[in-house]
């Protein structure tokens, strides 16, 4: 199957940060090793959009704010049930700067999603509260956008919330999966697949992909 891309479809690169890649404070495993794939999907699409998470540093998803709780321990908020993660990301830390090998220079919006202290945000669209919005949507309706493609990191934590969120409003949706990578924790791969199934989240790989030299 070959997928051709089109004016109306938007790449949108989930957090390839420095603190997601190994030696980072929240590595995902091999997540560098899709940097290449991602740099050559940039050169294809003709828009393309960079998500960074930017935390505060008592943001409430933090273990070491919670005297006595690890990380990957869970608690209660106002919105349901939190993973606590390693301090990761904070606003103008090294850890929260993109990988130094990602070509940000097409990249026509970056979105900075994550940085309210009492609400976690996986998905670009929307934080894990599901009311607070982060303005993608309206950007992406506004340009005329039909279709998104998705890649990044971690493919079963913010991609996958983006995935969803994207299809939810109104938007034909494409993991690729080869530029993504999983955190992989318990069974959240397979819960990943699952979901993209019932959403009807289309996934493919690069090798699927046809573009027109135009954007390169």
């Amino acid at each position: 199957m070959t997928v051709k891309i089109t004016p109306q479809d938007v790449l949108i690169v989930i957090d390839l940060q420095k603190d997601f890649c190994p030696g980072g404070a929240l590595a995902v495993p091999q997540g560098d090793e899709i940097l290449p794939l991602v740099n050559w999907l940039v050169r294809q699409f003709p828009h393309v959009v960079l998500t960074q998470d930017w935390h505060p540093k008592d943001h409430l998803s933090f273990a070491s704010n919670y005297p006595g709780r690890s990380v990957f321990d869970t608690i209660e908020t106002d919105y349901g049930m939190q993973t606590l993660w390693p301090d990761h990301c904070v606003q103008g830390s090294e850890g929260a700067e993109f990988h130094p090998a990602l070509d940000i220079t097409r990249a026509q919006l970056i979105l900075r999603k994550g940085f309210h202290r009492d609400v976690d945000s996986y998905s670009a669209f929307q934080e894990n509260d599901r009311i607070t919005k982060t303005g993608l949507t309206a950007y992406l309706h506004e340009l005329g956008f039909k279709r998104v493609f998705l890649a990044g990191l971690a493919y079963d934590y913010c991609v996958r919330y983006s995935a969803v969120d994207a299809k939810s409003a109104g938007f034909e949706v494409v993991v690729i999966e080869d530029a993504c990578r999983a955190m992989g924790h318990g069974h959240s791969v397979e819960e990943t697949r699952r979901e993209f199934m019932e959403y009807c989240v289309q996934t493919l790989y690069c090798g699927d992909l046809k573009s027109e030299s135009i954007y390169r």
